[in-house]
C-alpha cells in the first residue's frame, strides 16, 4: 500500500495528497502518517511547498469527515433505538443507552471532536457520533478544522525536517498510535465501570 500512496503523490501532487487524505478519513485504515510525512519530504525534492501540502492535506481531511459527519446525521435517534431495541441485548445495550449517549457527548461533543483529531483511527470515526448527536455544524467544521491543521502541519514539517528519513517517523507514529490506543482502553474501561457501578 506504500509504493501505491508514494506514486499518487508523485504523480498527482497536491491533488493527490487531498484526495488520499479524505480518502483516508473515510476508510480509516489507509494510513495518514505515510502520507503526511512522505509529502514533507517532497517539499525538498521538488517544487511542492510546505504551505500547499498542509492546504491540500487539511482540504482533504475536512471534505472526509463532513461525509461522515453527514453519514451520522443521517441515522435518526428513532432508528438507531428500533436497532437496540431488537438486537441491543447482543451487546447488552438498551434503548435509554442512546439517550445517554447522545447527552453525553452534547456535554463533552465539542472537546471530543477536537482532542480526538490526535488519535489515529479515532480522529476519523469521531465525526460520526457527531452527527449522529446533531451536534451543530459551523462548531464541528471548526473544531475538526483546528485540529486536523495542527496535526497536518505537524507531520508535514516533520516529514520535511527529516528529509529522506521520512519514514523513521512513520515508526515513531505507529509507537505513538500504541500508546494512544492503550491509553484510550483504559479510559473506556474506567468509563465502562462506573457505567456499570451507577446502573446498580
Amino acid at each position: 500500500m506504500q509504493d501505491w500512496l508514494m506514486t499518487v503523490i508523485n504523480s498527482y501532487g497536491y491533488m493527490g495528497i487531498a484526495f488520499l487524505i479524505a480518502v483516508e478519513n473515510i476508510f480509516p485504515p489507509i494510513p495518514s502518517e505515510i502520507i503526511l510525512t512522505f509529502g514533507g519530504f517532497l517539499t525538498t525534492s521538488t517544487s511542492m511547498s510546505l504551505t500547499g501540502v498542509v492546504v491540500a492535506a487539511t482540504i482533504g481531511s475536512v471534505f472526509g469527515a463532513v461525509v461522515l459527519y453527514l453519514i451520522g446525521a443521517s441515522i435518526s435517534k428513532e432508528t438507531l433505538k428500533k436497532f437496540i431495541n431488537k438486537r441491543g441485548h447482543y451487546l447488552r445495550l438498551e434503548v435509554d443507552d442512546v439517550d445517554r449517549a447522545i447527552g453525553w457527548f452534547h456535554k463533552y461533543g465539542g472537546w471530543s471532536v477536537f482532542v480526538c483529531r490526535f488519535i489515529p483511527l479515532i480522529r476519523s470515526l469521531i465525526s460520526i457520533p457527531a452527527g449522529l448527536a446533531q451536534m451543530q455544524f459551523w462548531p464541528f467544521l471548526l473544531l475538526t478544522t483546528t485540529g486536523t491543521l495542527i496535526w497536518n502541519v505537524v507531520l508535514v514539517s516533520l516529514g520535511a525536517y527529516v528529509g529522506e528519513s521520512w519514514q523513521d517517523i512513520v515508526i515513531y507514529m505507529d509507537r505513538y498510535s500504541l500508546i494512544m490506543y492503550g491509553l484510550l482502553a483504559v479510559v473506556v474501561i474506567i468509563g465502562i465501570g462506573i457505567y456499570l457501578k451507577r446502573r446498580k
